[in-house]
């Protein structure tokens, strides 16, 4: 295996077990607050790009249609979301957040971030710099291969 190979298979080693790590503490935080991991993905979707269509939501949740509108309907039964025609096409509806909706996410996104500053707090900064620069160009890399 050359060196090129034995880099990019610890790189998806460690990317792999850090998301892995990161979805279950993402589910043990925002779960007590009765949401799933993906309606409060679909939460913070909202508050980022405000109101969306379903099939806009579905996209940037990378997730089919029909797996959004469950998330969306469980969100609307507990009153996190609201359904309007979208003014640009009253044939079409539009999602966006009510205030408890907002609230909620402000809530988790709070403990999720206090909880990423304690894991940092004694990493040096020029670290922490270098891992967000290496995050992001992967990020963008993968959104390229999906069309994105």
């Amino acid at each position: 295996m050359s060196a090129s190979s034995k880099r990019a298979q610890e790189l998806y080693e460690a990317v792999n077990q850090l998301i892995r790590v990161h979805q279950f503490r993402d589910r043990d935080c925002i779960c007590h607050h009765d949401v799933s991991v993906a309606q409060c993905y679909a939460l913070e979707t909202l508050v980022k790009r405000g109101p969306l269509r379903l099939q806009a939501l579905a996209d940037e949740m990378y997730l089919d249609k029909s797996t959004t509108s469950r998330v969306v309907d469980s969100l609307l039964r507990k009153q996190y979301v609201l359904k309007a025609h979208d003014p640009a096409d009253q044939r079409a509806v539009q999602l966006s957040l009510t205030p408890a909706g907002e609230a909620l996410y402000q809530t988790i996104h709070q403990d999720l971030i206090a909880e990423e500053a304690s894991m940092i707090k004694d990493v040096p900064a020029e670290v922490v710099d270098g891992a967000l620069t290496l995050i992001r160009q992967l990020t963008q890399a993968a959104r390229d291969r999906l069309g994105s």
